[in-house]
């Protein structure tokens, strides 16, 4: 612990520049910080004012190397940079953003000498001829930003002393090596200008949603290290942590400015952040969590409902959770996923109910036999289903009368009173077979949990108000009647990949905690929803209006991949879960990468082969350092899965399964169909099967005519799938695909080179 008073923090950017070190260096720079909190003047440090300037200081790490600092106030130092001994006098920039009010520091010949190194070959000469031809004067290259002033520039937050560097910039190599070292926001103003976007839209996207709200002082360091635009880290094991875990690790200890904003900030009611993939919601949500717990007073109960939609995820948020905060910070949040959640509240009324829950597929095979047994032919077995969950389960319809006043908003087939009817004797019907067979679906359980902790609402409610008619005393008499001293359940609930849950989820999840302040934290994206439940939340009693946030920068996918990946939603419109649009406007990286690959096969067995002979390349060539654990493949159906792990094998691959649960086994190439890839990311993503008639089904082009509004919602839904497969990507893409292409794929995959396998 550290008793001496000295503040010491790491600027970000600081700690990748560590990571390069060697390891003896950044073990001796774990030495020197703990020695400078003890005592920052000790004389082995050897603690130095640089020369001409009031601010930067340097320390001894080791004989070679050397720490830069700034003196923030007399016991605060800033860590930005560790250089080797005879770089130390290199031209260094720093001061406070006027934009955004954090400190920034630049290394300028660093900086000049990446864009130097990226210089453009000079073209080559024409051949000589008899009369040479007259010389002419090379035209010069036109600057990347030349459209815009200095004064622009600076007004979206461009650090200044980068200027006369950004005016030699000619092309986008370059001006990669800029913003491999420039300061955050000035990489992510060039590369959206450089994207094409527009200087309002930057201004509005990129820029204020990181501006400083009160007037800043140039020379106020103290008070700027301070705001969330200095990403900046103050432990020794926070520390330790991102640098021993690289770029994997950085989560837990660097937020993005816009990221921090929301982790901390105080609402009045539900709020929800949105964003594309690889944008950081789920780190926004697990820092949220972090942020309520230190709130709290001290106890031993866990008043932090942490939830999702599935198994798999619910798991991965539990181990995340504990690398963020360890057992500490586990032991005052319950970590669920939200199927498991309602069926442990049915289970809690009902003990004796021991009937098997299954799943939609399992749900839709019931619905067929049930219309066989009774030789209805005029009823498709899916759009019961789906009728049956969204409205009438969805709605918590009670009775036929209820039934014939439901709202079908979204479902296209029009019905009328007398087909109402029908479905809801086939409806009975069909509840009294699950019945029969000591069966339930997860619908039929979040419905039941929901009236049940809807009605447990009630009675807290009612002990509230006759309290207050009694003066402030509480009736033991009704207290008892309840069955206990009721509360609610949590206190706060956070809510990761909110999109996927079911109406009846959120009636439950309304209902255990409180209205009121930082009650209901919820991320999701719309463009990633990969199953039915589409809702809409004001009318299920989580108002978010003015109350909605987004992040627009990935943090996982290329640039490259990105580009990709979002000509595969193509015109679709998406809703942002409260009755308006969604859009991915602003949604942007900064990383830089290899273009996404497509690979023609004439038929499904070719096609497997082309799989393993990538992946025996990649092994055999300069990427064999990638762990097959890094490498995935999804495909439409269990089948084509089974199919592959077989051709896999038959080359000398080994194969994973990813099961509901997460991947079953540990050494092997990840393989899956594309729902059980939400949540997850990998080095180098391989979709295979993406023909037309596989994505999307058949069956769903055939709804085209008879059903147009669900062929919408189908498309949309498939649509999301693909997307949502491609940006599990880090650094490679390859898509593939026999016979005719998916009509999902646009150009950029399709008329790459390797297309024409």
């Amino acid at each position: 612990m550290n008793t001496s008073g000295v503040t010491l923090r790491l600027l970000d950017k600081a700690d990748k520049e560590i990571l390069k070190l060697p390891r003896t260096v950044k073990g001796a720079f774990f030495d020197f910080q703990h020695k400078f909190r003890s005592n920052p003047h000790t004389t082995g440090l050897k603690l130095q004012q640089l020369k001409g300037d009031s601010r930067i200081w340097s320390a001894r790490v080791n004989d070679e190397y050397r720490v830069l600092l700034l003196r923030l106030a007399d016991n605060d130092w800033l860590i930005v940079s560790v250089k080797h001994r005879k770089d130390v006098y290199n031209r260094l920039s720093y001061g406070v953003n006027q934009v955004t009010g954090g400190i920034e520091y630049v290394d300028l010949e660093v900086v000049e000498d990446s864009v130097l190194r990226r210089v453009p070959a000079p073209a080559p000469q024409a051949p000589a001829t008899a009369e040479p031809a007259a010389p002419t004067q090379p035209e010069p290259a036109r600057s990347l930003f030349a459209d815009w002033s200095d004064q622009h520039l600076t007004d979206l937050g461009v650090a200044e002393p980068l200027l006369p560097v950004i005016r030699t910039l000619t092309t986008e190599d370059q001006l990669l090596g800029l913003v491999e070292y420039a300061p955050q926001l000035t990489g992510e103003v060039l590369l959206a200008l450089f994207d094409g976007t527009s200087y309002d839209d930057v201004l509005d996207q990129v820029t204020k949603p990181v501006a400083a709200t009160e007037p800043v002082d140039p020379d106020d360091f103290e008070t700027a290290a301070q705001r969330p635009a200095t990403v900046v880290t103050t432990t020794d094991n926070a520390l330790r942590e991102a640098l021993e875990s690289g770029d994997f690790g950085r989560w837990k200890v660097f937020l993005h400015p816009t990221q921090a904003r929301l982790v901390e900030r105080r609402y009045n009611g539900p709020a929800r952040v949105g964003g594309g993939p690889g944008t950081g919601k789920t780190i926004v949500a697990l820092h949220r969590v972090r942020h309520l717990v230190r709130q709290l007073p001290p106890g031993r109960d866990k008043p932090v409902l942490l939830t999702t939609y599935n198994k798999n995820l619910a798991a991965d948020l539990r181990s995340r959770l504990l690398e963020l905060g360890g057992e500490e910070l586990l032991s005052r949040v319950e970590v669920s996923h939200v199927d498991q959640l309602a069926l442990r509240i049915v289970r809690e009324a009902e003990p004796g109910n021991g009937k098997q829950a299954i799943d939609d597929s399992q749900a839709v095979r019931e619905w067929r036999g049930l219309l066989d047994e009774l030789g209805e032919e005029k009823w498709d077995p899916e759009f019961l289903h789906d009728e049956w969950t969204q409205v009438i389960l969805g709605q918590a319809v009670g009775t036929r009368t209820d039934y014939f006043r439901a709202r079908r908003a979204g479902r296209g087939r029009n019905i009328g009173r007398a087909e109402r009817a029908e479905i809801w004797q086939l409806a009975e019907r069909f509840s009294q077979r699950l019945d029969r067979l000591g069966r339930q679906t997860w619908d039929q359980v979040a419905e039941r949990a929901a009236r049940l902790e809807m009605g447990r609402e009630q009675r807290i409610l009612n002990i509230a108000r006759q309290r207050d008619e009694a003066g402030g005393r509480d009736n033991v008499h009704l207290q008892d009647g309840s069955g206990g001293w009721l509360r609610y359940r949590y206190r706060h609930i956070v809510v990761d990949e909110a999109q996927d849950l079911r109406p009846a989820h959120w009636k439950m999840l309304r209902a255990m905690t409180a209205r009121g302040a930082d009650d209901l934290f919820l991320v999701g994206d719309t463009h990633q929803r990969i199953y039915k439940n589409q809702v809409t939340l004001g009318s299920l009693g989580v108002n978010i209006r003015g109350r909605s946030s987004k992040l627009s920068l990935s943090y996982r996918t290329t640039r490259q991949i990105l580009r990709s990946a979002l000509g595969v939603l193509g015109e679709t419109t998406y809703d942002d879960l409260d009755g308006s649009e969604e859009n991915l406007a602003g949604y942007r990286s900064v990383l830089s990468g290899g273009l996404p690959a497509g690979h023609a096969f004439p038929d499904w067995a070719a096609e497997r082969e082309g799989v393993a002979a990538l992946i025996k390349g990649w092994d055999a060539g300069s990427d064999t350092g990638i762990p097959h654990e890094q490498i995935a493949i999804c495909v439409p159906t269990n089948q084509m899965a089974a199919e592959m792990a077989y051709t896999l094998k038959l080359n000398g691959i080994d194969s994973v399964e990813i099961r509901s649960d997460g991947p079953y086994g540990s050494s092997g190439v990840h393989i899956g169909t594309m729902f059980r890839f939400k949540g997850l990311e990998y080095q180098r993503m391989i979709i295979a099967g993406v023909s037309d008639g596989l994505v999307p089904r058949e069956a769903v082009s055939r709804l085209r005519d008879t059903d147009p509004v669900r062929h919408r919602h189908e498309i949309q839904r498939a649509r999301s799938l693909l997307f949502v497969a491609a940006t599990r990507a880090r650094d490679s893409v390859d898509v593939f695909w026999h016979g005719k292409p998916s009509p999902f794929l646009d150009d950029s995959w399709v008329d790459t080179p390797e297309s024409a396998s």
